[in-house]
């Protein structure tokens, strides 16, 4: 099983992550490859060195790349990936037959409250700046930009996270069933 996470900021995809990691799953992110590449980079990581390596390594390797060097790792394990940005990390994570995206969905003003509480860094400290990164993520303005709409739209599953950290994790109790 490979299953694919998806969703805008603060939707709770590293909640997901966690309860799948809790279960034993081993669990990646399409982030890490880019964590690598700034450590070889010698670039510190920020938000935005995040975004930007994600950025620039689209451009070298292609829409797909982040997602194809963790399967390059995995070699058919199980596992569930997360921060999939990109139609192209769908299209190559969907070589594998057991792939299933799963959007996580949450509303504005959950996902801006979780976002003021988690205080990551590098995350928002007022409401328009949140908006604003978050409307810059959702179409990409170029091949190598994130795309979290057209993403969502290739989403298997989608799971509502607008309630409690309970009923999130009962949400996934009756979603694991359903998964291959």
């Amino acid at each position: 099983m490979l299953v694919g996470l998806t969703g805008r900021y603060a939707s709770g995809k590293t909640t997901v992550l966690q309860w799948f990691a809790s279960r034993g799953v081993r669990t990646m992110s399409c982030s890490d490859s880019i964590r690598r590449w700034l450590s070889v980079e010698g670039i510190e990581e920020s938000r935005e060195s995040l975004i930007e390596g994600g950025r620039e390594l689209r451009r070298r390797g292609g829409a797909g790349i982040l997602a194809e060097m963790l399967l390059d790792e995995l070699s058919g394990d199980d596992a569930v990936i997360d921060s999939i940005r990109t139609p192209g990390e769908v299209e190559a994570l969907r070589v594998r037959d057991d792939f299933v995206l799963i959007e996580i969905l949450a509303g504005t003003d959950s996902r801006w409250q979780r976002s003021k509480e988690r205080a990551r860094p590098g995350d928002p400290s007022d409401r328009a700046t949140f908006i604003s990164q978050e409307k810059s993520e959702e179409v990409a303005l170029d091949a190598a930009g994130q795309a979290l709409v057209a993403t969502a739209e290739l989403a298997d599953l989608v799971l509502f996270n607008n309630g409690s950290l309970e009923d999130l994790h009962g949400e996934l109790e009756e979603l694991i069933e359903r998964l291959p």
